[in-house]
């Protein structure tokens, strides 16, 4: 399938300032072809604008959501056919939450069923609207609404989804709060049904502080107190404490124990996760902390300045993926500029 040309992404420097962008507003994971990292994550594209609207880059915010509104346009059948006959339950029906940089679907077998990152998009959506930055088109209300009765007709409360890391198909909790901050979120711009609240809150209060059944800590709960917010201080609390006592490392933080991704005989250690405490840290107000992890972010830098996706178990080597855009869209977050 034919992509973008490398020479149409504009890199980033050593701070962040630019991430890496596409013409049409999307962002790419990684400046990184060999992996596919150079494709669109919907996820990832919204944790890049974080760091855009950390300097009031609200023009680039508002294009890369109308850029996705319109992928879901483009593949508004399946979302039709979802809210439909929302069973059987197959991966290839769910919404995709990775695309080519021109907005097509990625025909192969991977980890598909992502809810959160249509929870991420609804966040963001309602975020902005909220804050009078996001100008709703002809047709993108309708889509909104959309994608509001495609989490209806799935039942996200309880549907076993493959999550923030693409694996295995549980429950997770980072998805069901996802979902319900979304639907939360755009209730001023969309009709959302109460129970799809009731029934997300309940399952969210019922999972925490665990992320699943098989996943006592896991990284991907950050989100839920940044940016969600959707979580109790006492949840919050637990989900701080397991975090830092089980998954901090020298270099990052692993996603969770036992974590085979990138394994050399450790788990991988995600630079992320640093910039990601000392952004809850610094919303806390809790300095000693914020420097203590805006330190370690630092000395996670390669020699270029940047953020990889991840290091080696233990080591000082890094994987290809670098710069992370969502990674260094955190790191400006948490840098306050």
């Amino acid at each position: 399938m034919k992509t973008c040309e490398k020479s149409s992404i504009r890199s980033t420097n050593s701070n962040g300032e630019l991430m890496i962008q596409y013409p049409n507003g999307l962002f790419a994971a990684a400046n990184s072809q060999k992996t596919g990292y150079h494709r669109v994550w919907i996820r990832d594209n919204i944790y890049t604008l974080l760091g855009h609207e950390a300097i009031g880059s609200w023009q680039v915010a508002e294009k890369t959501i109308h850029a996705l509104l319109d992928i879901l346009k483009k593949h508004e059948y399946k979302i039709d056919w979802m809210i439909k006959q929302p069973h059987p339950k197959d991966k290839w029906r769910y919404i995709h939450p990775r695309y080519e940089p021109d907005g097509k679907e990625i025909w192969e077998e991977w980890g598909n069923k992502q809810n959160d990152a249509m929870g991420a998009l609804l966040w963001k959506i309602g975020d902005l609207h909220n804050k009078k930055k996001l100008k709703l088109r002809k047709g993108d209300k309708e889509i909104i609404q959309k994608l509001v009765d495609y989490l209806q007709a799935i039942e996200y409360w309880h549907d076993a989804d493959n999550g923030m890391w693409e694996e295995n198909e549980e429950v997770h909790a980072s998805s069901v709060g996802a979902c319900l901050a979304g639907l939360l979120a755009v209730q001023d711009i969309v009709n959302v049904p109460l129970h799809m609240i009731a029934h997300g809150e309940q399952a969210l209060r019922t999972l925490l502080p665990k992320e699943s059944v098989t996943k006592d800590v896991d990284l991907a709960l950050l989100s839920l107190i940044y940016p969600y917010n959707i979580v109790t201080p006492k949840e919050r609390e637990a989900i701080l404490r397991n975090v830092e006592q089980h998954l901090i490392r020298e270099k990052g933080v692993i996603r969770y124990v036992g974590d085979k991704y990138y394994n050399n005989g450790k788990e991988a250690e995600w630079t992320l996760g640093l910039p990601w405490l000392a952004t809850i840290y610094k919303q806390l107000k809790q300095p000693a902390k914020h420097y203590h992890y805006l330190n370690k972010t630092k000395n996670a830098a390669n020699s270029q300045g940047e953020l990889p996706e991840l290091y080696y178990g233990g080591t000082s080597e890094h994987n290809e993926n670098t710069p992370l855009a969502w990674a260094m869209s955190l790191w400006r977050v948490a840098n306050g500029y």
